[in-house]
């Protein structure tokens, strides 16, 4: 997994779509049992019944593939005994979220997301790079990031 993948792992960003699968299969299976119950005694009823709980299905899909990065994080920042400051700094980023935060660790996220050359080699402007460009990133893969945070 590379390492921007960890991250969007440890923001739940490939458990909600596992779990938009996961939770689509089970009402589909539940929701047929419901008419076919229905049918024998009221065959309208049991089709009017499967429609709506499909238009409703679908929404909540969508619903849960989008991110709240900032609570995500926010809720991590409260139970942690360190003050991390993830919203201007990728060191306490990766930290709130477990990851090694070295600099050979953000050196090897900085390459893998395109960091131009002339920003590695000053690691506060590949810092601030960094740190940018993974909020992008997040907001690209559906995270729900504020834009004060984005520029």
């Amino acid at each position: 997994m590379s390492f921007f993948g960890k991250i969007l792992s440890k923001l739940g960003f490939g458990d909600q779509a596992a779990g938009a699968s996961g939770a689509s299969a089970p009402a589909t299976p539940t929701a047929s049992p419901t008419p076919a119950a229905s049918s024998p005694a009221a065959p309208a009823a049991g089709q009017a019944t499967a429609a709506p709980a499909t238009a409703s299905a679908a929404p909540a899909a969508r619903a849960i593939a989008v991110v709240d990065v900032v609570a995500q994080l926010e809720s991590r920042a409260q139970v942690k005994l360190q003050k991390l400051n993830w919203r201007t700094s990728i060191v306490d980023l990766l930290k709130l979220l477990d990851l090694e935060s070295t600099l050979d660790a953000r050196k090897a996220l900085a390459v893998e997301l395109g960091c131009p050359a002339d920003k590695m080699a000053d690691s506060v402007q590949m810092n601030t790079w960094l740190h940018k460009t993974v909020l992008q990133k997040l907001a690209a893969n559906g995270g729900n990031v504020p834009a004060e945070l984005l520029d």
